[in-house]
């Protein structure tokens, strides 16, 4: 269906004309959040909802992209020889910056594409719509340019796009989330080495339950790159002492022992949410691969706490999303997933509790907010390419 919509759309724009179709997904965290730039693991999975594109190539060096998502802003034009960002080229820059990190790499793109893009990812949802654009286009240089980009390269020039081009101080989880992801199997990913293992996430008869806030949250605006910065404080003042990289090094056992000498309340609550949180992903892997969700669940909430409590990316619609899905018959376990302020929280829960999930955690987060939220059943699907 959004494939067709995709081409239909493509067809109106640009014409009739001989084109390829793709598709990158968006992910999930399942847990370990805030770990990738600390050094820590992470254990996402893509998932079913993303980014669709129909494109074919253009004799000239012109790039014309549209969104169905953002048809207001129209055609949107910019030269392979102007590939600067620009503030007017809105969700294009995306694209730009990796046609220029492509370039800077020493790949060759000696013409322009028709390209047009449709996402069902809501919009600021926290699904990583933003990490979908740009390993999407990585599939699609790659394919309409016969690159030699190993995907791994592919998700760490995205990476770059985020970082130098946007200005987003982020992880690489997202891109290789979405770039590496197979069906049925999350990614078991070392942030410090890139070293990752896929882990078959068989849930038997419980789902993931995406809890949509409806809240929007700009990852560039909010407090992330704070939050970055007062756990890079926290690591420099530990390497006084320590012979560490990054606090993904520390068992929780090492922290405690050592937290006093950061002198600092809030820095400690920081560095000790990193700490923690990758010792749970790394039980959460081991529950998994055991079969035992009742302790994947109690990982998932024990997180949901310290993203509150320690780190402070929550606010009160994730933990109303959260900690009521928590009390609901049938749900193992629930936290919020992405950078937080805003966008998702997931729960796993029972097949036949989902619909009283969804009146429960529903019916009390209008009350509370007064937004309402909306809930998707996630599958977990496969990674960025050609369809």
């Amino acid at each position: 269906m959004y494939l067709e919509k995709t081409t239909q759309s493509f067809e109106e724009v640009f014409g009739k004309k001989s084109t390829k179709n793709f598709f990158s997904p968006g992910r999930i965290n399942l847990i370990g959040e805030h770990t990738d730039y600390n050094g820590g693991h992470v254990f996402p999975a893509s998932i079913t909802i993303g980014t669709y594109a129909v494109a074919a190539k253009r004799e000239d060096n012109l790039m014309k992209v549209y969104s169905l998502n953002f048809e207001k802003v129209g055609v949107i034009t910019f030269s392979l020889d102007d590939l600067t960002y620009k503030k007017e080229d809105d969700w294009a820059n995306y694209i730009k910056g990796y046609v220029l990190k492509l370039k800077e790499s020493g790949y060759l793109i000696d013409s322009g594409l028709e390209m047009v893009i449709f996402g069902n990812i809501p919009n600021g949802a926290g699904l990583s719509s933003s990490a979908s654009v740009e390993m999407l286009a990585g599939v699609v240089f790659k394919e309409f340019f016969d690159l030699d980009l190993p995907t791994l390269d592919m998700v760490k020039l995205g990476k770059l796009v985020e970082n130098e081009y946007i200005g987003v101080n982020s992880g690489i989880m997202d891109q290789l989330a979405i770039a590496f992801g197979e069906v049925d199997k999350a990614i078991y990913l070392d942030t410090n080495t890139l070293t990752y293992e896929m882990v078959p996430a068989a849930f038997g008869e419980h789902v993931i339950v995406i809890m949509n806030t409806n809240k929007r949250r700009e990852l560039a605006d909010s407090k992330y790159n704070e939050r970055r910065a007062e756990c890079e404080k926290a690591l420099s003042i530990l390497q006084t002492k320590l012979d560490i990289q990054s606090l993904g090094e520390l068992s929780s056992e090492e922290f405690d022992a050592q937290k006093e000498i950061i002198g600092d309340a809030t820095l400690i609550r920081r560095a000790k949410h990193a700490v923690y949180e990758n010792e749970r992903t790394q039980l959460a892997v081991k529950a998994l691969k055991e079969g035992n969700l009742e302790a994947f669940g109690q990982l998932l909430n024990a997180s949901h706490q310290s993203l509150k409590e320690d780190y402070e990316v929550t606010g009160i619609e994730l933990d109303t999303l959260a900690e009521v899905a928590q009390k609901v018959d049938g749900v193992v376990g629930a936290r919020m997933t992405g950078a937080g302020f805003g966008g998702c929280a997931i729960a796993l829960v029972r097949n036949d509790a989902v619909d009283t999930l969804k009146e429960i955690v529903g019916k009390t987060y209008q009350e509370v907010t007064g937004l309402t939220a909306d809930f998707y059943v996630a599958q977990i699907g496969r990674g960025a390419g050609k369809l």
